[in-house]
């Protein structure tokens, strides 16, 4: 199914639940729950005009022509009244043609916007893919196994070797109070396993060596399951 069409599909009841983004829940305006955020298709509401615009912030919109494919979002965002022209197509082009002052639309990079002469003046709101469910539907054990699997994405799992005497600090640099320890067959030395997250990962690898860890490996969490 269209992302569009998701929210209304799962508000009837057609179907239980529905993957889409948030911005097109609240678009639609759309009576359903929002059951788990999952971490993906990432972007954000903003609002942009031309480059030699004398616009700056998004109050400065007020009294402007804005072109936009969210208007209901825009309505309910914007902190000024502003004259909306609602399109469907590419709203990049809108200022170009004369159409608009300004628009707001989705924005990831930003490419599109400086590939068309803009530039954002401000963030709306921001969106990504969420799992939503309709009202009195049983998602609670779709829910449970989507959010381990987002969970683990957003994790490593790490296993290293250190003097057993480091234990302490090791655990000061990856923030964990209670991570594995196993003895090792060589005296005083342990085997150290912790779930960090991912992001921070190659940052936390040298400050471990220079604790004493050493035959550091890092692996994905879902390879921990199988």
């Amino acid at each position: 199914m269209r992302a569009a069409d998701i929210p209304e599909y799962v508000q009837d009841g057609v179907v239980d639940c529905g993957i889409t983004g948030q911005d097109l829940v609240r678009e639609r305006g759309a009576r359903v729950e929002a059951l788990l955020p999952l971490g993906f298709g990432s972007c954000r509401l903003d609002a942009a005009v031309p480059e030699e615009s004398s616009f700056e912030r998004i109050e400065d919109l007020a009294g402007a022509s804005v072109a936009t494919v969210y208007p209901r979002l825009t309505r309910e965002l914007l902190p000024v009244d502003v004259e909306l022209v609602d399109v469907t197509g590419s709203v990049e082009v809108a200022p170009r043609l004369g159409l608009a002052d300004g628009i707001v639309d989705l924005v990831s990079s930003g490419n599109t916007l400086r590939t068309n002469g803009l530039r954002s003046i401000g963030t709306l709101f921001h969106s990504e893919a969420v799992l939503i469910g309709a009202a009195g539907a049983d998602t609670s054990q779709l829910v449970s196994m989507m959010r381990a699997v987002v969970e683990a994405r957003a994790h490593r799992y790490l296993m290293l070797d250190a003097p057993e005497a480091k234990v302490e600090e090791i655990c000061e640099v990856i923030g964990s109070r209670s991570p594995s320890v196993l003895p090792l067959a060589e005296p005083g030395m342990v085997a150290v396993h912790a779930l960090v997250p991912a992001k921070d990962v190659w940052q936390l690898l040298p400050r471990l060596e220079a604790v004493g860890a050493f035959s550091i490996l890092v692996v994905p969490v879902e390879r921990m399951l199988r």
